[in-house]
């Protein structure tokens, strides 16, 4: 206690909460929200409204910091934010996958570049106003553990956290619900105790993915093509492998009795496949770019897990062997839904995350 932290500030209500408390436990707190979307080109304006990192928010953010008494800092991140969240987010729907980019930004901007600017401010830890726990085991070893509210837990966004970024951070609203967090600021008078909650894309305003990635891509790289049928049929012809996703039924432009779902993107050919639901089952997946919060977990074989293979899906039984070259396998336990290439899937063991990676591919049945 008593330490030095920098709280990273979005102007909403959690990050103001988790400075809030941190003030009160006696910590030297230090504010910084971070500019991270650039501005939307005009024409046409584009609405900010349910993003995070606007000029309204930043202000938000400094009101809280006036009133608790604590510096508060604005830092430009867009250029780091541009290359390793933006382009990637880009890039992976020109090839056919769906990211996460809030695991992205987790990983490469709030517990890198964050730690970057509270080193050089003298600070000794980073805060967040995640829902997730950390808890510090025997033999000095840190467990990543869900949110007590689990309908606000965000631990599946953050198994990219090692051993040293849990040693020097903290999620105050860990053991908090969300109705907790609100009464919180407004006992404590923040004008944003009731703001509403920011949409999970930041820097895409209105919701309008594929837009964003033409908006973003050279115009060589859009790569229009056809839309089959499980036999290889042309039904339609669609203006680019960017308006789509695995498992996608609205927007297809198709007529048929049975609802159709895309099956398969090939960014290569163009090549977008669809079927019926009940083409999509799989027996599990393959996913590389690994974090293992525990790394013996490498030495281990095989093992039993329950896996995560979208923030909002029910955790699925299964079993995981780590692979060579930063890649793992994940057998589900019984018949399992389609997966999306490129987003996260996150093992673990009860309440404890164990690690994730990004889904390559799915294993056949």
């Amino acid at each position: 206690m008593g330490g030095r932290v920098i709280v990273a500030m979005s102007g909403g209500v959690d990050s103001s909460v988790a400075a809030a408390l941190l003030r009160e436990q006696g910590y030297d707190v230090i504010g910084i929200a971070m500019r991270l979307a650039p501005e939307e080109p005009s024409p046409p304006a584009r609405s900010r409204r349910g993003t995070c990192c606007s000029h309204d928010d930043f202000e938000d953010a400094r009101r809280v910091a006036e009133l608790l008494d604590f510096p508060f800092y604005v830092i430009d991140l867009r250029a780091e934010f541009g290359a390793s969240v933006i382009g990637n987010f880009v890039s992976e729907y020109l090839n056919g996958r769906t990211p996460n980019p809030c695991v992205m930004c987790n990983r490469e901007i709030k517990f890198d570049r964050l730690w970057q600017r509270a080193v050089a401010l003298g600070a000794d830890l980073i805060a967040t106003g995640h829902y997730a726990r950390i808890e510090r085991g025997s033999g000095g070893i840190f467990h990543l553990l869900r949110a007590s509210d689990e309908s606000k837990d965000q631990s599946y966004f953050l198994f990219s956290l090692g051993q040293q970024e849990m040693a020097r951070t903290l999620f105050p609203l860990g053991g908090l619900s969300k109705t907790q967090v609100r009464a919180l600021a407004r006992a404590l008078g923040l004008a944003n105790a009731d703001k509403p909650e920011s949409q999970e894309i930041c820097f895409v305003a209105d919701r309008n993915y594929a837009e964003f990635v033409a908006r973003n891509a050279p115009a060589e790289r859009i790569r229009p093509g056809r839309i089959l049928d499980n036999n290889g049929r042309r039904l339609a012809d669609h203006n680019g492998v960017h308006h789509f996703t695995i498992g996608q039924r609205r927007g297809l432009g198709i007529a048929s009795v049975a609802p159709l779902y895309v099956r398969a993107i090939d960014a290569e050919t163009g090549d977008v496949t669809v079927g019926h639901r009940g083409d999509f089952a799989s027996a599990g997946l393959i996913a590389g770019m690994l974090r293992l919060t525990h790394p013996e977990i490498a030495n281990q074989g095989e093992i039993s897990i329950e896996v995560k293979i979208r923030y909002r899906h029910p955790p699925i039984p299964a079993s995981l062997r780590v692979l060579p070259e930063d890649r793992v396998r994940i057998r589900f336990r019984n018949r399992g839904p389609a997966v999306t290439p490129g987003q996260a899937c996150v093992f673990y063991r009860g309440d404890e995350v164990l690690g994730g990676g990004i889904i390559e591919a799915g294993l056949e049945l």
